[in-house]
């Protein structure tokens, strides 16, 4: 995941501030220096470092810090506050005009995911009430119009396309089919190359004279690095974007650009992808960027990823049931089913306070959440309903059923024992209320 090198080394640098007690002016630059040294190795921007730890190093040396009863607190409170100001002050929505339809311009470079993303933020509009249109205008790439015909139909998006003609005219005939049918959003997907070249330039600026996007959106692909930043500065200085869309953010990149891109372009991120699902992508939000950096979570993030995940029926339903009858094996395989919904576990966690910043690989690889779903699905209906039922015989076909252990059937049964105890204690049920179930999926081993 982005960002998890330089989570760690900054949760090193404040760890070590926090077993100081009372700061010296001495201690804040040397931690400074370190978050500088971190910030490089994340791959961020020579310059945006050099002023953001001259800031921070300036903050942070003033006497309510140094003579505060928690000076460590208040060192990461600034830098909490510095990470928020370089991303952004606020996350920034699309400039929607009075009349639509609104004209959205996709560009980048090949290989950056530029029509995927094209497709997501079309089915984004389209859950948030929007008649989105996507058209493509990328008719040199092999098999672009029919990539963006797939994904179009799996997000539920209309395309509009005539071929491989000018893709001035598509994109002008697009927003007129768009005025006929109804569409108040036209996205559209343009051609990239393997670089940046004037024939690129030069057609995309046609589009933009043709068509007045009210939005021209660069995507840029974070395992780049600088590279990418450096393709959002040209693009702006000879196109004019209006913002970012950071694709591939669930990558193994160190994520230097998120932070950069905005320092030295000017523009926004917007958008971030985060997987290769359609629904794996987000808006982009600065400060839960920065908790998230700072090991500290992204409750917000985690409660939409759920509200999502589980419709308002299921909820409800759920509660009726746990109310009268109780939870059972397929109440447990319907919530698992529901948490993978939400994204990769290593994810979900990531985002919970206390949590973030501490996942050890090795137990995440020990949580196989398809394991537990095989040994519940080797289960009768009968079995499912009264796991009390189930003797050592039946563990045996179980276990042979899903290609497990009986110990593993064992550990199983005991771990939801214990949940069901939990739950109990908890006063779980009995509130009437809409609740979301996340069990301890940490002990299913």
């Amino acid at each position: 995941m982005a960002f998890e090198g330089l989570s760690s080394k900054l949760s090193n640098v404040f760890k070590r501030l926090k077993g100081r007690g009372r700061l010296t002016e001495a201690d804040v630059k040397e931690a400074c220096r370190e978050v500088r040294l971190a910030l490089l190795e994340a791959d961020v921007n020579y310059k945006v470092v050099k002023d953001f730890t001259a800031k921070i190093t300036e903050r942070a040396v003033g006497n309510d810090v140094l003579e505060s009863l928690t000076p460590a607190q208040m060192v990461i409170k600034i830098v909490n506050s510095e990470l928020i100001a370089l991303m952004g002050s606020e996350n920034s929505r699309i400039n929607f005009p009075s009349k639509p339809p609104c004209v959205i311009m996709m560009c980048g470079l090949q290989g950056s995911g530029k029509t995927t993303h094209a497709a997501k933020l079309a089915l984004n509009l389209k859950n948030n009430g929007k008649r989105p249109l996507l058209a493509a205008c990328d008719v040199y790439r092999p098999a672009a119009i029919n990539q963006l015909q797939v994904v179009g139909e799996k997000a539920g998006v209309k395309v509009f396309e005539m071929g491989q003609i000018n893709p001035v005219t598509i994109a002008k005939n697009a927003l007129r089919h768009a005025r006929d049918y109804g569409n108040d959003v036209v996205i559209l997907d343009t051609a990239g190359r393997l670089h940046i070249d004037e024939e690129l330039m030069d057609e995309l600026r046609q589009i933009k004279e043709e068509t007045q996007p009210s939005e021209i959106m660069l995507v840029v692909d974070a395992m780049t690095g600088q590279d990418a930043v450096t393709v959002a500065k040209t693009f702006n200085e000879t196109l004019g974007i209006d913002s970012i869309l950071m694709s591939k953010l669930d990558s193994d990149t160190r994520g230097g650009a998120a932070l950069s891109v905005l320092a030295v372009t000017g523009r926004p991120i917007k958008f971030v992808g985060t997987g290769e699902k359609l629904t794996d992508f987000e808006p982009f939000h600065p400060e839960r960027m920065a908790s998230r950096i700072l090991g500290m979570g992204d409750v917000l993030t985690l409660i939409e990823r759920a509200e999502s995940a589980v419709s308002e029926k299921d909820a409800q339903r759920l509660v009726g049931k746990l109310k009268n009858e109780g939870f059972d094996m397929n109440d447990l395989l319907d919530q698992m089913q529901q948490i993978k919904k939400m994204g990769p576990l290593k994810q979900i966690l990531g985002m919970i306070p206390g949590v973030a910043g501490k996942i050890n690989e090795d137990d995440l690889d020990n949580v196989n959440m398809g394991r537990v779903e095989a040994l519940i699905q080797s289960m009768t209906p009968a079995e499912r309903s009264q796991p009390s039922i189930i003797n050592p015989s039946r563990k045996r076909r179980i276990a042979k059923g899903s290609g497990n252990d009986v110990s593993d059937v064992n550990r199983l049964i005991k771990q939801f024992e214990e949940m069901q105890k939990m739950m109990k204690q908890m006063g779980f049920i009995g509130k009437g209320k809409k609740r979301r179930m996340f069990p301890g999926m940490m002990g299913f081993r």
